[in-house]
């Protein structure tokens, strides 16, 4: 029977199902088992984050987007697509049409956040690079002037 309203068994429900299916997913499995040391501490985290995204109950005090910039390198569009497509399937399944609707759309305004985060502190962070690369003192020595 699929849930009508969220709560908070639902949505621990919800996490334990959906990053069930993560962790076993060909593409980004990989990222969140070699990220993740203690998933049972990781999952109370998630759950947390969700209550105060779709209950308002501020219980996530933490801050996901440096989080997610630490693993920049390893997270694409794709990774992100999929995660979604995981999210949405694995709510569908879980929840009556509207509360899985809305589960979706936060979601959906969360991924872009993050993506465009991460993507910004690695344009960042190459900028820096080419700054640093640019203002290093040039190197001369005699045998270069023969």
């Amino acid at each position: 029977m699929k849930h009508e309203r969220v709560t908070e068994e639902a949505i621990a429900a919800l996490i334990e199902t959906f990053y069930g299916k993560v962790r076993q997913d060909a593409l980004i499995g990989p990222v969140f088992n070699e990220a993740i040391g203690d998933w049972p501490h990781h999952l109370e985290k998630l759950q947390a984050f969700w209550s105060s995204v779709m209950l308002g109950t501020g219980r996530y005090k933490g801050r996901p987007m440096p989080a997610h910039v630490k693993h920049g390198a390893r997270i694409s569009r794709a990774s992100f697509d999929r995660w979604l497509a995981i999210w949405r399937a694995t709510t569908a399944e879980l929840f009556a049409e509207g509360p899985a609707a809305v589960f979706a759309e936060k979601a959906d305004r969360i991924a872009e956040s993050l993506l465009m985060g991460i993507m910004f502190h690695s344009d960042r962070a190459a900028l820096l690079r080419a700054e640093q690369a640019a203002a290093a003192p040039a190197r001369w020595s005699p045998d270069e002037a023969a």
